[in-house]
């Protein structure tokens, strides 16, 4: 997404500091989830993200073959976006792109925080390199230690998941995709709300896109 839509991104990066903010405390708030949108230069790239339990009505782990169905399910119908964001049909969009996946909360973590880790041991590293090699093999002793108790409670814990989906519509003429229905709602009856961001040439706006009045207009962005 961010290599198709650099600039338009961009914009929707800078001004989403209270957007982020508002995200992180509703965090996984069943019927809530997060829509991205970008349009330039004739495309729209969005990006969703949405709780488990919003699209499949469940946040553990599938293990069972209904549950897996309906994984497999929804994945697929995420993978469609323009059942589920209908734009006019002026606009003359087509998909160029689309995937969809189910993601767990502590994977998205545990990276987060093993990135973190590597980057300070780097920092040590510059600073003392002799110190920093014995404190090293002491940290990744310590880290393995810390991983096989983590990968234990993940085990245990059924955990949070979340659907993620991106997609990159070419339109013949974007500007007349002013006007999106959310028939997401339809789709996925547990979903109550999706919080918007849209950046185009004009700047970046955030929106609430509820249930009851599932239509986005976004003339003021064209």
């Amino acid at each position: 997404m961010t290599k198709l839509l650099p600039s338009a991104l961009a914009i929707i990066a800078a001004s989403a500091v209270s957007a982020d903010e508002s995200r992180q405390l509703s965090a996984h708030e069943h019927g809530v989830g997060q829509l991205d949108i970008a349009v330039e230069n004739g495309q729209i790239a969005m990006e969703l993200h949405a709780p488990g339990a919003d699209i499949v009505g469940f946040e553990y782990a599938a293990e069972s073959a209904e549950d897996r169905a309906k994984v497999d399910e929804a994945v697929a119908t995420l993978a469609r976006p323009l059942d589920l964001f209908v734009v006019p049909a002026a606009a003359g969009c087509t998909v160029v792109e689309a995937s969809a996946s189910l993601e767990s909360e502590d994977e998205h973590e545990e990276h987060a925080e093993h990135e973190k880790d590597e980057h300070d041991h780097e920092g040590h590293a510059e600073e003392d390199h002799a110190h920093d090699e014995h404190e090293h093999e002491e940290h990744a002793e310590g880290e393995d230690a810390h991983d096989d108790h983590d990968h234990g409670d993940h085990a245990d814990a059924a955990g949070h998941t979340e659907f993620h989906a991106t997609y990159l519509l070419k339109c013949s003429d974007a500007e007349a995709a002013s006007v999106i229905e959310f028939a997401y709602f339809d789709v996925f009856p547990n979903a109550l709300e999706l919080e918007v961001q849209v950046a185009s040439d004009k700047g970046a706006s955030t929106f609430e896109v509820e249930r009851d009045a599932p239509t986005l207009d976004l003339r003021d962005m064209f």
